[in-house]
């Protein structure tokens, strides 16, 4: 069964309960979205696309949240940080566990085009260095056209609402994902 999202942070220390995550919606300047290449740690066939994100750590902020793990996960730091776009609960299994995440959807967009398919990550942690795979810069008509698994499930139209429209007045609360 497909999972998604990776671990944030140094320890994986998610327990259980509901987890606070900060995610990325990363916009070049040719409008295409960043999205990393995950699976299971111990079967990589079941793999899926993902924005990058993760949990909320101690005292720090969502924004602040979104900032680190998009420099861990892509190292990508030249970022200018928009607003929350979208709203959502899922629950997935992954790694032997489920995660129940309320998840927060941040615009962001860098000045570069990166035209280097997987960007340098650094800050991955054990867990995430067991199951992302890499990156790449998708178009709105690529995420159309795909047969794999992309999380959000909505994200092609979403974007294509987001590219034609801008980012909405408040956020936008998706429906629940439970996989």
């Amino acid at each position: 069964m497909s999972a998604e999202g990776t671990v944030g942070g140094a320890g994986d220390t998610y327990e259980g309960g509901l987890r606070r995550v900060a995610r990325v919606i990363l916009l070049d300047p040719r409008e295409r979205v960043l999205l990393l290449h995950g699976h299971e740690p111990d079967d990589p066939a079941d793999d899926w696309w993902f924005t990058p994100g993760g949990g909320v750590e101690g005292t720090e902020t969502r924004e602040e949240a979104a900032l680190r793990e998009l420099v861990e996960e892509t190292g990508i730091t030249d970022v200018e940080l928009g607003p929350v776009l979208w709203r959502r609960m899922c629950s997935f299994p992954f790694a032997g566990r489920r995660w129940d995440q309320d998840e927060w959807y941040y615009l962001a967009r860098t000045p570069e085009v990166h035209e280097e398919v997987v960007p340098v990550a650094a800050g991955l942690t054990e867990l995430e260095r067991r199951s992302v795979a890499g990156a790449r810069w998708w178009t709105c008509g690529e995420l159309t056209r795909t047969h794999e698994t992309v999380y959000p499930t909505r994200l092609a139209e979403l974007l294509r609402t987001l590219l034609d429209e801008g980012p909405p007045a408040r956020p936008v609360v998706l429906d629940t994902e439970i996989v």
